[in-house]
C-alpha cells in the first residue's frame, strides 16, 4: 500500500494526518462519530453497531430534507380538511387573520380558495374556472405545479375547464376541456382574488366548480365551506418529531414512487418507513428518527433562513433576498439531477408553488423578497422596533404588500392586535416623496399606528414583500429596496 496517500482523521479532538497504512492496522481510530474498533481490520460488535445507528441517522437527516415539500403538503391538507369538514373537490374560503394563519407564509391581502384534489377516488376531475382577475395554480404532492389557472395561466384570465388526469389513469377525449395530467395521486388546488372590486371579488370566491369527470353530463354541486368559527384551527405546517415521519408514511403510501425516489424510499426502509406498510417503528428507530427530524430541520432552517445559493441577493446594497432562488426550476428537474436543497429551501417556509412565482413577465403574476435578517446580520428580535422605507414608486402593476411570519412557525406572525401585514390598498401615512415608512415593533410609534405591524417580544421574525404583476424595475433592479433598520430606543 502506498504510505504516501494522506488521509484526515479526527484524533484526541486535533485533525492529524494519518497514512492509509497506519489507518488499516489501527485497532482503534478516533472519528468524528467517536471511536471505532477494529480486529485485524475488521469493525468490532459494538462498532459495526456504531456505525449502522449513525448509517441510519444520516439516512433519515436526509429523508427528512428531501421529505420536506411532501410533507408540507400533506400537513396543510390534513388542517385543510380537519378545519372545515373539507372532503374531495370541496371549496374552503380562507380569509381574514385568524383563517389564512393556519398555511405557510399566507397574507392577508388577498382571500385564499382552496381544495384537496384526490384523482383516485373518482378519477379524473373537471376544474370549470371563472374568468376574471384571478391567479392560482394545482400543485401535485411534491408542490410541483401541474398548471397555472387565472391571469398567470393557460386561459390568461378567461376563464375555462380544466381537466386533472392521473397517474395511470386514460386521459379522455374532452372537446373544449385543457387536459393536464398530474404525476400524483393528491393535489392542491388554490388560487387567490386579486380583483379589487369588492362585489366583483366576493363573486369570484365562489364561482368556481369541481366535479368527477365521470359526472360531467349531469356535475354535482360543488360544496363552498368556510374554516370553523370556534375553536383553535390545526395548522398545516411539517410537525415536529415521530409525527413528521407519520406524515411521510402517510403520504408515500398514497403516491407512486418515481425513479428519482427509489433511493429516497431505499433510505427510508431501515428507518421502518415502507411502502404499503403501517408506520410502527421500533424503539432504535424511534430514538433515530426523532433525533433526525430536529437535526433535518435545524439544517432546514439554515437552508430556508441562510440561503447559499448563486444570485440570491436582490442587490448588493442591502440583506433582500429572493425567496425563491434565481436557479430554481419549478419541475424541480434540471439536466443531470433533481434539485434538492433548492426546494428544501423554498418548501421549508412556503407551500403552494406556481409557475407565476418565477415570472419573467412584467406585469403578469407576482414575486417575494425576503427578509430574514438586519442589516448587521442579526436575527429580528420580537422587542426592539425596526424601520423599513419602501421606495416610491414600487414597480408593481398591481399592489405590492408586506407581511410578518413567525420565525419558528412559518405562518402569520401571532400578535394580540391580528395584524401582520400593510400593502398599497390601505390608507397609510405616505411620505412627501411617495415612500412609506412601515414599522415593526411591540408598541406603534406615534402618527405611523396606520403603517405598523406589531412584534412580539421573545420571538424572532421574517418579512416577505410581495410585488404583484412586478414591472421592469424590479426585474432590471433598478428600483432599489434598503434594508430593515433597527430604530433607536
Amino acid at each position: 500500500m502506498n504510505c504516501q496517500i494522506q488521509m484526515i482523521v479526527r484524533s484526541a479532538g486535533l485533525l492529524a494526518a494519518v497514512s492509509v497504512s497506519a489507518l488499516v492496522h489501527a485497532e482503534t481510530v478516533n472519528t468524528r462519530i467517536g471511536e471505532l474498533s477494529f480486529d485485524r481490520g475488521m469493525p468490532t460488535k459494538g462498532t459495526v453497531a456504531k456505525l449502522y445507528d449513525e448509517m441510519d441517522f444520516q439516512r433519515a437527516v436526509q429523508a427528512y430534507l428531501c421529505a420536506v415539500p411532501m410533507v408540507g403538503m400533506e400537513e396543510s391538507k390534513q388542517a385543510h380538511e380537519q378545519n372545515s369538514g373539507a372532503r374531495n373537490g370541496d371549496i374552503v374560503i380562507y380569509e381574514g387573520y385568524r383563517n389564512v394563519s393556519v398555511f405557510l407564509t399566507t397574507n392577508v391581502t388577498t382571500p385564499y380558495i382552496v381544495a384537496a384534489v384526490n384523482l383516485a377516488e373518482h378519477g379524473p376531475m373537471v376544474v370549470d374556472y371563472p374568468a376574471g382577475a384571478t391567479a392560482g395554480v394545482m400543485d401535485d404532492w411534491w408542490d410541483r405545479p401541474v398548471t397555472d389557472v387565472g391571469v398567470p395561466g393557460p386561459d390568461r384570465g378567461q376563464g375555462g375547464k380544466y381537466l386533472f388526469v392521473g397517474p395511470g389513469q386514460d386521459a379522455p377525449a374532452a372537446e373544449g376541456d385543457r387536459v393536464v395530467r398530474s404525476r400524483t395521486v393528491n393535489n392542491l388546488f388554490f388560487y387567490r382574488v386579486l380583483e379589487p372590486d369588492p362585489a366583483k371579488a366576493e363573486a369570484l370566491k365562489k364561482a368556481v366548480r369541481i366535479y368527477p369527470y365521470s359526472q360531467r353530463d349531469n356535475p354535482p354541486s360543488t360544496r363552498i365551506l368556510t374554516p370553523k368559527q370556534e375553536g383553535e384551527l390545526r395548522i398545516g405546517v411539517q410537525p415536529k418529531g415521530l409525527a413528521y415521519w407519520e406524515r411521510v408514511s402517510q403520504a408515500l403510501n398514497e403516491e407512486p414512487v418515481e425513479d428519482r425516489d427509489r433511493f429516497f424510499m431505499a433510505m427510508l426502509k431501515p428507518l421502518g418507513i415502507e411502502k404499503g406498510k403501517p408506520f410502527q417503528p421500533d424503539e432504535r428507530q424511534r430514538k433515530i428518527l426523532a433525533e433526525a427530524a430536529f437535526v433535518g430541520e435545524a439544517m432546514a432552517k439554515a437552508s430556508a433562513f441562510d440561503k447559499r445559493f448563486d444570485g440570491i441577493r436582490y442587490r448588493p446594497d442591502a440583506n433582500w433576498e429572493y425567496v425563491v432562488a434565481p436557479s430554481y426550476a419549478v419541475d424541480q428537474d434540471i439536466q443531470n439531477s433533481t434539485q434538492f436543497e433548492e426546494r428544501t429551501a423554498l418548501f421549508y417556509e412556503a407551500v403552494g408553488m406556481s409557475a407565476a412565482s418565477i415570472t419573467q413577465r412584467p406585469g403578469v403574476g407576482q414575486t417575494y423578497l425576503g427578509a430574514y435578517h438586519d442589516k448587521n446580520g442579526n436575527a429580528f428580535d420580537g422587542s426592539k422596533t425596526y424601520r423599513l422605507r419602501v421606495p416610491p414608486n414600487p414597480p408593481v402593476n398591481l399592489f405590492w404588500s408586506i407581511t410578518l411570519y413567525e420565525a419558528e412557525t412559518r405562518v402569520l406572525i401571532q400578535n394580540k392586535q391580528q395584524i401582520a401585514d400593510r400593502s398599497s390598498r390601505l390608507d397609510m401615512v405616505r411620505n412627501a416623496d411617495g415612500s412609506v415608512d412601515i414599522y415593526f415593533g411591540p408598541t406603534a410609534p406615534t402618527g405611523f399606528e396606520k403603517n405598523w405591524i406589531p412584534t412580539v417580544p421573545g420571538r424572532a421574525w421574517f418579512t416577505y414583500l410581495r410585488l404583484y404583476g412586478p414591472l421592469e424595475a424590479y426585474f432590471d433592479k433598478t428600483w432599489p429596496l434598503p434594508d430593515i433598520e433597527q430604530q433607536p430606543g
